[in-house]
Formats: C-alpha cells, structure tokens, sequence
C-alpha cells in the first residue's frame, strides 16, 4: 500500500475583501468607526439592562443584554483582522487561530439563532399567553434558557470546527475570504469534502430551519393576538416591543441563507452577504431596539437623568 505524506500547514493567508487600492484609508476608518460604535452601543444596551431594576422584572431585556454580548464577540473575533489588512497587508494567521476563529464565530453565532427563537417565544407568552406569562417565563426559567443556548451553541460551533479540521491541510494556504469560515477554508483540504459539505448544509439548514419556523409560528399567533387588542394605543405599543426583534432577525437570516444554504459560488456579493452578520448587524442591533423599543429608550432617559415627554409617560 502506497504511503502519502503530507506536510501540513501551520498557517492559513486570509486575502481580506477585495477593494479599490485608493479606498484604502476610507475603508479603515470607516471599519473602525463600525467596530467602535459596535462596541459601545451594545455596551450601552448591556448597562442600560443591568443598571435599571424596572427592566430586571421582563426576561425580554434580559435576553436584550446577552444579545449585546453576542454582538460585541462577533464583532471583535472578525472586524479587527479585518481592519489589520487595510493597515499591514495580508498577514497569515496561524492554524490554531483559524481553528478558534471558526470556532467562536459558529458558537456565537448559533448562539444568537437560538436567542432570537428563545425572544420570540417570550414575545408570544407575554402577548398571546398574558395571564400566564409570569409562571411560564419565570426568572428561573429565562435563566434556564439563556444557559441552554449557551450551550448549545458552543456544542453546534464545536461539531463544525471538528468536521472542518479533522481533514488533512497540506496545499495551498491562502483563504479566500476574509476570515476563516467553514465554505472558504474546505477549499484547502487535501481530501474530499462532499461528505463535510453535505453534513454543514443539513446541520446548519436544520437549525437555521427550525428556529425561523419556530419564530415564524410565534409571530402568527402574535399578529393575530395584536390584531384582536381592541384600542389602538395597545395595539401600537404590542408592535413597537415586537418590531425591533422582526427587523434582527430579519437582518441575521436573510445573508445566513445566502451564504450557507445556497449551491456554491464565487460571486463577489458572498464577501458582501458575509460583512453584515459580523460587521453591519451587530453595529445595528443596538441602534434598532433603542429606536424601536419604548422601554429601552425609557430606561437611557432614566440613567442619564434626562426628561421624558408625554408619549412616553
């Protein structure tokens, strides 16, 4: 039997997006003001969340404050390399840091598509299930729920960093994107990755699947609860506590399923699809829910002191 040996990387080249030379500096600064502003308006929500005892009694903000964290770890494991090509080149990243990029990013971000499932449910007890709500989504139980997507979520980032990497690497090491994510880095393996592939598409459309369906099912029943409120006023302030979570959760599953659940492709629009679920959503996420939520605006005016006006008396 034939023996083949194999000299397996130790790095991986990320190529970065690719961009006009003379947007360069444009780029970074603009990259940077994102990162920035990520930062410090989920920072925001996450003080804003633990800092006001009258939001400590709806799970709602609770999860609003995990959130935050979510978005802040996103963004800090993608948009940093990504700004280091503007600055320095392309630079490699050592295998291991691969391995832990795509690690966290799949656990961070299955983490989110479970919360968004877990916020829509507490939605439809809060609107559909009112009399019920306070037995059903207790503090014990939203607790339960905030660890069992942690969990989950780490153990769904875990089985794809294992398939990706249990295959050998020997070729070429230059990733064509602009971090390591599972369809770019599977181009590099010295073997067949049918097998992997098929495994991501299922395991990825299964969850990705079952948490919009789950959603989707909640706001049905959560329309139909909105619509039989009998005074405007009720019926507006019912939509403004659902539609900031509508418009994430639209925001994450639209480029989701354009990059993973979708035959393969090199078109240039899958960097593009790419930067919004770790660069653009988590930079809107903050901005969206103090827009759109009455009780998080609410909330800021009371920490900083300032006057509310009457729509919100």
């Amino acid at each position: 039997m034939e023996t083949v040996n194999y000299t397996l990387l130790t790095e991986f080249i990320l190529t970065g997006i690719p961009y006009p030379v003379t947007l360069k500096t444009f780029l970074l600064v603009f990259f940077l003001l994102i990162y920035i502003l990520t930062q410090l308006g989920n920072l925001l929500i996450l003080v804003t969340v633990w800092a006001d005892p009258q939001l400590h009694a709806y799970p709602m903000y609770i999860f609003l404050g995990v959130l935050s964290v979510i978005d802040m770890g996103i963004s800090s494991i993608i948009v940093p390399c990504l700004m280091i090509n503007f600055t320095s080149g392309i630079k490699p990243i050592p295998f291991g840091g691969c391995v832990a990029q795509l690690y966290f990013y799949h656990f961070l971000g299955s983490t989110q598509c479970f919360l968004y499932t877990v916020m829509a449910y507490d939605r439809y007890l809060a609107i559909c299930r009112p009399l019920h709500y306070p037995m059903l989504m207790s503090a014990k139980m939203s607790t339960l729920l905030v660890a069992g997507v942690w969990v989950a979520g780490s153990i769904h980032g875990a089985l794809q960093a294992i398939l990706t990497f249990r295959l050998p690497y020997c070729g070429p090491n230059q990733v064509d994107y602009f971090f390591c994510d599972i369809p770019a880095v599977l181009k590099l393996a010295c073997a067949d990755t049918s097998l992997n592939e098929l495994v991501t598409f299922v395991d990825i459309g299964v969850v990705v699947a079952s948490c919009f369906s789950l959603i989707l099912i909640s706001y049905i029943q959560i329309i139909q609860a909105i619509l039989r409120i009998p005074t405007a006023d009720g019926r507006r302030r019912a939509f403004s506590t659902c539609g900031a979570h509508v418009t994430v959760v639209t925001l994450y599953y639209v480029p989701c399923a354009f990059i993973y659940l979708r035959p393969e492709s090199h078109s240039p629009l899958d960097g593009a699809a790419a930067l919004f679920p770790t660069a653009i959503t988590p930079f809107l996420n903050p901005l969206i829910y103090t827009l759109r939520n009455q009780e998080v605006k609410l909330a800021l005016r009371r920490m900083i002191g300032g006057p509310r006006t009457k729509t919100e008396v």
